[in-house]
């Protein structure tokens, strides 16, 4: 049995409370995105193989760009009736269990399981799977499965190469090591389909979000130097453009690649909210200028929710990063 006060567990400790339970729910956080979904999905195939119960849940429904991946089509906000009191909720690339939305039913902490990477993780489970060198929540997941003796199937693999496609950037980013680049080629041979999941994540975008992103560009401002950029995406720019939440995922990155800038960031003022996208060059930490404002994330790319008008959040981001060193 696991005991209600783990802070880690080993590889061990949760391949045999995967082995003894019977029925599971993999949960993705709000706002989901390959790695936090993709994860869940891989150890739902893997599991469902050996026959197991596996429900998906997620608050938000699965976005455009990944609903290609294997059981996407199984992912709900609404959960049956007849779980089980002993079901195992997996919890995927997420700090606390606030990330997975106000709609997550009431669970006792040892049902949790906590599979993540980030350095801010609280430890929140009963079983706490905290891998924080590995790239993606999918690759703690891969581990979980060699130890299982799962097989690796095509549509695991193809989950599994998106957790690390998403999360590397399209094996951009400085978390691309060469132990990465080896796993994702043991996934392509194992039958993941690379050029369709760099087709529907990274090349295949919308009309409206091709000119939500030129808006964007065009009203972006540089500060600190040149050091800083950053632009704001609100309601009235979604509805002249008939875009939503979705396509202003990449726009931040199009603002870190300006010559000379260090950070950029991407305010979006719109849903009652105003959460900002962060993204680093490598010499300012994003993860703590982040947490200075009850945000989290990587050294390199994190985020974080403001509450209070739009202009107070820039104002305040910038304190933040002037603090740390911008």
């Amino acid at each position: 049995m696991i005991q209600s006060e783990a802070r880690h567990s080993t590889t061990e400790d949760v391949v045999a409370e995967l082995r003894r339970r019977s029925t599971f729910v993999m949960v993705s956080h709000v706002k989901p995105d390959g790695d936090t979904l993709g994860a869940g999905l891989a150890l739902g195939l893997a599991l469902r193989e050996i026959g197991k119960r596996v429900h998906y849940f997620q608050q938000d429904p699965v976005p455009r760009n990944l609903r290609f991946l294997p059981d996407a089509d199984r992912v709900a906000r609404e959960m049956p009736a007849d779980l089980p009191a002993d079901t195992l909720w997996v919890f995927c690339d997420m700090s606390d269990t606030s990330r997975a939305g106000e709609h997550l039913p009431a669970i006792e902490r040892e049902n949790v399981l906590d599979i993540d990477h980030h350095l801010a993780n609280s430890r929140f489970g009963a079983l706490n799977y905290v891998l924080e060198t590995e790239c993606s929540t999918g690759t703690c997941v891969l581990h979980l499965l060699r130890a299982m003796g799962s097989t690796i199937t095509p549509e695991i693999a193809t989950c599994l190469l998106t957790t690390i496609m998403t999360d590397t950037g399209g094996f951009m980013h400085s978390n691309t090591t060469a132990g990465v680049l080896r796993t994702s080629a043991e996934l392509v041979e194992l039958g993941a389909d690379k050029e369709d999941i760099t087709e529907k994540i990274f090349a295949n975008k919308r009309f409206a979000a091709i000119r939500l992103l030129g808006a964007a560009l065009d009203s972006a401002r540089l500060e600190e130097d040149g050091k800083y950029c950053w632009s704001i995406v609100d309601e009235a720019m979604l509805e002249k453009f008939g875009a939503d939440g979705e396509d202003t995922e990449e726009i931040v990155n199009h603002l870190r690649s300006v010559e000379g800038v260090d950070v950029a960031a991407l305010f979006k003022d719109y849903d009652g909210d105003v959460r900002v996208s962060l993204r680093s060059s490598g010499r300012v930490n994003v993860q703590t200028v982040a947490g200075r404002l009850g945000g989290g994330g990587h050294f390199r790319a994190s985020g974080l929710t403001y509450v209070g008008p739009v202009q107070d959040a820039v104002a305040a981001l910038r304190d933040a990063l002037r603090a740390e060193g911008l």
